[in-house]
């Protein structure tokens, strides 16, 4: 039995929002070992829906459907899988009941348009949407094919997914096997790279492994396909060890690790503290720290040094050489770094000065020329400067993401040498 996920919604063919629904399912059918092989995105058009509806009745049994089950005139999705297969809507007392509910609770009342919500193919069962209005259906209009259908909201489509839908599945004997994932995250190496080290892990059946790559991030994602959980993840686990084994400290985490949530681990172990000084990522590198739930038990703060005039104030940076070597260059980073460790009086520093664009770049220091200092705890501990040249093809949103994340990386690299 095969899944086929179809998204209605013209804005998502606009671009204007992400299609974060079809990934969401694509990886839970997954997870349950339900095949999939098709996506479709479709406008609010009727006409498009149904064509899409009768291509997908011909190859696929489970048809899921995002978005369009709104109040509004261009809503269609229901009604237009009804009228596909000939069955007249019907409105559920229960339906406008529970909305009704939802209204009062916030101190409104239910607008009349609210009302199309309730009209529901009449034999199909409600899929109950907990925290918004539109509730799903659970409908099987013809044999051998299960239509399911969520709103576009994807907190209430997740919620939707979890509560009512993977029990009926899990219930109905549509999950054959389970495919487990895990995912090993690198920073450090290029993908071709890393693709060469794992070479003759790429052909493998089952499990499987996968490159990806993603705003100077790696990944090798490992699936494996069992009769259980327990049993996809034991096939796993000698797989990981090994990869893990061949990149060495080029792997930071798996999973939902960060990072910043891997540094943040590392910080918390030996019981020391970070500061950083940021010239070029205007606080960017601060973000991603304070993203990390908990942070503020080892991150103490930063200082935005953008202009010179800071980083001589605040951060004892010597306006010498400021003045000979420039803002953006190994001297400048160092002393950031040691200044603000100084500053804040924590065990470790770190610094980001360079040029991010588009303009301000020149043949001896281009756009992508960025520093990272480097400041320590250890005793006679000399601040360390590194000098990366990321160019000015990605831009400047890319640039400043790069360095965060690099200067993350290489205080990663120097606490895991510190802690061997």
């Amino acid at each position: 039995m095969v899944a086929e996920i179809i998204c209605v919604g013209t804005e998502l063919l606009l671009g204007d929002i992400l299609n974060s629904n079809s990934q969401f399912l694509a990886k839970e059918l997954a997870s349950l070992g339900i095949p999939h092989y098709y996506q479709t995105v479709v406008g609010d058009n009727p006409d498009r829906i149904k064509q899409v509806i009768e291509i997908a009745v011909g190859r696929s049994q489970l048809l899921l459907f995002t978005g369009g089950l709104g109040p509004t005139p261009d809503d269609l999705t229901v009604e237009t899988i009804a009228d596909f297969f000939g069955v007249p809507l019907i409105e559920k007392p229960e339906i406008i009941a529970d909305i009704e509910q939802k209204f009062a609770q916030r101190g409104r009342t239910m607008s009349p348009s609210n009302r199309k919500q309730a009209l529901i193919p009449e034999t199909a069962d409600i899929l109950p949407n907990r925290s918004g209005s539109a509730p799903g259906i659970i409908w099987q209009p013809v044999p051998n094919v299960t239509v399911m259908t969520f709103p576009g909201v994807p907190a209430e489509m997740h919620l939707m997914w979890q509560e009512t839908a993977v029990p009926y599945l899990q219930n109905g004997g549509w999950c054959s096997a389970t495919i487990c994932s895990r995912t090993l995250k690198f920073w450090g190496i290029a993908e071709s790279a890393l693709a060469e080290k794992v070479e003759s892990f790429l052909n493998l059946t089952n499990p499987t492994v996968a490159p990806y790559a993603n705003h100077g991030e790696v990944k090798l994602r490992i699936s494996a396909r069992a009769d259980s959980s327990v049993a996809a993840k034991k096939l796993i686990e000698p797989i990981e060890q090994q990869l893990r084994q061949i990149a060495g400290l080029d792997c930071y985490g798996v999973d939902t690790d960060t990072l910043s949530s891997t540094v943040g681990k590392l910080l918390l172990e030996a019981g020391q503290t970070l500061a950083v000084a940021e010239s070029c990522t205007g606080g960017g590198l601060g973000a991603m720290l304070t993203g990390v739930p908990g942070s503020s038990s080892y991150f103490l703060g930063g200082i935005i040094s953008y202009d010179d005039r800071v980083k001589e104030g605040l951060l004892a940076v010597n306006p010498q050489d400021l003045a000979e070597f420039g803002a953006v260059s190994h001297q400048v980073a160092k002393q950031m770094a040691a200044g603000v460790r100084a500053r804040l009086n924590t065990s470790w520093g770190l610094s980001i000065t360079g040029i991010a664009g588009p303009g301000g770049g020149t043949d001896a220091k281009p756009v992508g020329l960025v520093y990272i200092g480097l400041a320590g705890p250890g005793p006679g501990d000399e601040a360390e400067s590194f000098e990366y040249r990321f160019g000015d093809g990605r831009g400047r949103d890319w640039i400043r993401n790069l360095s965060s994340c690099t200067a993350l990386d290489r205080l990663r690299r120097k606490l895991l040498f510190v802690k061997a």
